[in-house]
């Protein structure tokens, strides 16, 4: 047990955007598993309801467009009236899109920064209110090893999670002496349906077969393999607990040793 669970003042509430699939909900399962109370917040409410349909006294379902204020504040409303001040954020919202960089149009761009960048803030944003006023709090931004690295043919996406680096590292500073911490999680590869997608697009594409593009896609691990969704949510877990409080500004590689 990672004693995230507050200490005097009964289960703490964490909110895990993207909570549907994969990463987010790997996280939001993990979390539940510590005994707190968690809200996942994504786009799509059949696969929200799906995953909170196991733990349905400690999670709550809330849709919402990350990248819309309007919309992140009403779900904060609502899984603020179901269990109380937001203590943990996990934004994992994001998305992934491939083009040549002389063929990447604006809205590409903008599709990419929205989700992965702009939609972390404006969920900050919302939250850290709440932390403020309890000084105590905890932020992880699921980024990515592209926030450490470049990859070609994922400009947008690499600027928008190198960005979410940048946006960790000055916020943890800005909120050192605050009780809250802002740290980021840096998947390499993940077995995830973006993965899948990915995988599928280069089939599409090339005449390369779905295992000759896995092959591709995990030779820059060293482990030679896809990291696990679980794996991301033993690293947050940590980063949530009261054991990581001085742990704050970093951004941690989960990559099976490929950025070290």
């Amino acid at each position: 047990m990672n004693d995230i669970r507050g200490r005097t003042s009964g289960p703490r509430h964490a909110l895990v955007t993207g909570g549907g699939t994969g990463i987010g909900a790997a996280v939001a399962q993990r979390l539940a598993s510590e005994g707190i109370n968690v809200t996942v917040l994504g786009r799509r409410r059949e696969k929200l309801a799906a995953l909170v349909t196991g733990e349905p006294a400690h999670m709550h379902a809330v849709v919402a467009d990350v990248s819309d204020a309007g919309q992140v504040a009403a779900a904060l409303a609502d899984a603020t009236q179901r269990f109380g001040a937001v203590q943990v954020l996990v934004n994992n919202a994001g998305a992934a899109e491939s083009a040549p960089f002389l063929k990447m149009d604006e809205a590409l761009w903008r599709r990419m920064l929205d989700v992965n960048l702009t939609g972390t803030m404006i969920c900050t944003q919302a939250m850290l209110p709440g932390m403020l006023e309890a000084r105590w709090g905890r932020v992880v931004n699921i980024a990515s090893t592209a926030g450490q690295v470049g990859y070609a043919y994922v400009a947008a996406y690499c600027a928008a999670k190198h960005g979410v680096i940048g946006l960790t590292r000055a916020l943890a500073l800005e909120l050192a002496t605050k009780g809250v911490t802002v740290n980021a999680v840096c998947p390499g590869y993940t077995e995830t349906d973006i993965v899948q997608q990915s995988i599928a697009r280069v089939v599409a594409k090339t005449e390369r077969t779905a295992e000759q593009a896995l092959a591709e896609f995990v030779k820059s691990n060293p482990q030679g393999r896809l990291v696990q969704p679980r794996e991301i949510a033993d690293a947050v877990a940590w980063l949530c607990s009261e054991g990581a409080g001085a742990v704050t500004g970093q951004s941690i590689s989960v990559s099976g040793g490929e950025v070290t």
